[in-house]
């Protein structure tokens, strides 16, 4: 397995658990400040403090949950490319995902201005798109005979 390619996906990994730290910082003064009791219901989730919180509370939650979705297959693809073999420019493709989903939380939990947060997901994607394709070239056109045993 080579660690390069590895980096990005534990630099993610991190990232991630920064965003669920940041999000239960804003959330959780913020139902105290709205008197809402957390244990008064049980079962809840936390989709439904939409609408009872101030919106801007809710965007490192809805980032987040963004971490826990398309991310998961970066995480396939790279762990794919770090058996069969990375090259360098897969190692920057995952360098360039994990940077541009960083700028995208960060802007989604400030900023959250639509057209930019798109952008910056759409790039991302094609980066993700570009490991993808790498990791089928890398797997379905392997010589078997050149993998170790």
């Amino acid at each position: 397995m080579q660690a390069q390619i590895l980096a990005p996906a534990a630099v993610l990994v991190v990232w991630s658990v920064i965003m669920l730290f940041w999000m239960a910082g804003v959330r959780l003064p913020a139902l105290k400040k709205a008197g809402i009791d957390l244990g008064a219901r049980p079962g809840g989730r936390g989709q439904d403090l939409e609408g009872q919180v101030e919106p801007r509370i809710n965007w490192p939650a809805h980032n987040y949950a963004h971490l826990m979705e398309q991310p998961t297959v970066f995480y396939a693809a790279v762990v794919i490319l770090a058996i069969m073999g990375a090259g360098a420019g897969d190692v920057l493709a995952a360098w360039a995902y994990v940077g541009l989903r960083i700028i995208h939380s960060i802007w989604q939990s400030t900023v959250n201005k639509v057209p930019m947060r798109f952008v910056l997901f759409i790039v991302s994607t094609f980066a993700l798109l570009f490991l993808g394709v790498r990791a089928v070239m890398a797997t379905v056109l392997a010589d078997p005979s050149a993998l170790p045993a």
